[in-house]
């Protein structure tokens, strides 16, 4: 025997060694022997992250660090996906292994390589049910419940160490935990009240999980226009109006109000009661008037937000590095697309002038507005405001699915520059084929009673 062997799982840049790290002195603590090999691969941040740990009597009676299959007596999941994975999973043995894991949805690499990509949870977290056993499997939103208690989530995996403590799964005390927490020196305070929140988690899930579920001013906050939080078209409708008048200016807030008010109005006499149509034109709507242009780029980066944000996730930093691939005199590779440029913490200052200047955005003198992407970005919107007048006047209890899907094509519309130009192209051919199956059944003849 080689003592007890954990693997440590997540994703590189989110303090997965450091957990091994705290266990690793937690057994020095106590005289325990302890060998760790982390595995983070090519990819070391954002990529996938694995910590081999032995904790035994001496450093004598470890021989092996690598967990070898069917001999973890713990795999501490701090991200799902990797959590999944089939070298982690091979690792379990069922009915033996305790195997806790963060269920929060953080998106991998292939996120950024398919647009339709959506995580898996239900199939993960029955992989990892049916290699450890029911008895044996625990899942927590570390990551979620993480950020309510501390303002961030840098505690999450400090908190799901505690959550596998609380379940047995470590053979060290919290003494120790803790007091390696405090050794380690990085955010002493916040990382022990995350280890103690892990344990309360795992012996009254359900009143934590409740915590966290109330609202308050901090949740309340972060409600933003995509979020689709709110019960009702008149808030749907509400938040967008305030966020684009702070977009643009009021008269812009009110034509997105004006155009929405029209098909709302065709909606409730041509099907009473309903609101589908209306929610789906309020979000897709704001989609096309609320494109992230170089205005609002700027905007965002001044507005107070981003600061925040920074000050939630860094302790502190020595500089800022943006990275842009300006419309105007930038780079351009062999193929002819933008290439991006690095911009120093000057940047910030050209962010504010160009805030400033957002009331250019449309005018004559607005220089981005002559691009080809922002030309595109014009024919879209007014296309799809007529598009919302035809709708409009096609609206019937039978033909509410085929106004929805012609009112829901700006959502096919995705990412910047030519990205965004072959997404919109595929969404002006999805437009023609919903519009004349829109078309079609208006043209299509009522049944008649048999005689």
């Amino acid at each position: 025997e080689q003592g007890w062997a954990a693997i440590i799982d997540g994703v590189g840049g989110t303090g997965v060694v450091t957990v091994g790290a705290v266990l690793g002195m937690a057994a020095h603590l106590e005289d325990k022997g302890c060998g760790m090999i982390d595995m983070a691969g090519l990819a070391q941040k954002g990529g996938s992250v694995f910590t081999h740990v032995r904790i035994a009597r001496t450093p004598d009676d470890i021989h092996a660090i690598r967990v070898s299959a069917g001999k973890a007596d713990l795999v501490l999941g701090c991200d799902l996906v990797v959590s999944g994975a089939k070298k982690v999973l091979t690792a379990v043995r069922e009915g033996h292994t305790i195997f806790v894991a963060n269920t929060a949805e953080i998106m991998p690499g292939e996120f950024a390589r398919s647009a339709d990509f959506s995580l898996p949870i239900g199939r993960l977290k029955k992989a990892i049910r049916a290699a450890a056993g029911d008895d044996k499997a625990h899942f927590f939103d570390a990551t979620r419940t993480a950020t309510a208690l501390f303002g961030n989530s840098l505690g999450a995996n400090m908190f799901m160490l505690g959550f596998a403590f609380q379940h047995g799964g470590l053979p060290l005390s919290a003494e120790a935990v803790e007091k390696a927490i405090e050794l380690n020196g990085e955010a002493v305070a916040m990382n022990v009240a995350a280890f103690r929140w892990g344990r309360r988690a795992a012996h009254q899930p359900e009143f934590v999980r409740g915590l966290v579920a109330q609202p308050g001013p901090a949740v309340a906050g972060k409600a933003g226009p995509g979020t689709d939080v709110a019960e009702t078209l008149d808030d749907i409708i509400a938040r967008r109006v305030a966020f684009l008048t702070a977009y643009q200016n009021a008269p812009y807030g009110r034509r997105y109000a004006e155009k929405l008010a029209v098909l709302r109005a065709a909606e409730a006499k041509a099907i009473p009661g309903s609101t589908t149509v209306s929610q789906a034109a309020a979000r897709n709507l704001f989609k096309l008037m609320a494109i992230k242009d170089e205005y609002e780029v700027a905007r965002l980066y001044t507005d107070g937000s981003f600061a925040a944000e920074l000050g939630k996730q860094f302790q502190s930093y020595e500089r800022l590095e943006f990275h842009l691939a300006p419309p105007i005199m930038g780079r351009r590779g062999n193929d002819g697309s933008p290439r991006k440029s690095s911009f120093g913490p000057w940047m910030m200052k050209g962010f504010r002038l160009l805030s400033a200047m957002k009331g250019l955005r449309g005018t004559a003198f607005d220089l981005f507005g002559y691009t080809a992407e922002r030309r595109m970005e014009r024919r879209l919107l007014a296309q799809y405001e007529a598009d919302l007048e035809l709708i409009a006047g096609s609206l019937a209890p039978a033909r509410v699915d085929a106004a929805v899907a012609p009112a829901s094509v700006p959502a096919l519309i995705r990412g910047y520059g030519h990205v965004r130009r072959a997404s919109a192209d595929k969404a002006l051919s999805e437009r023609q084929r919903l519009l004349e199956r829109l078309s079609s059944t208006l043209a299509r003849p009522k049944l008649q009673a048999a005689e």
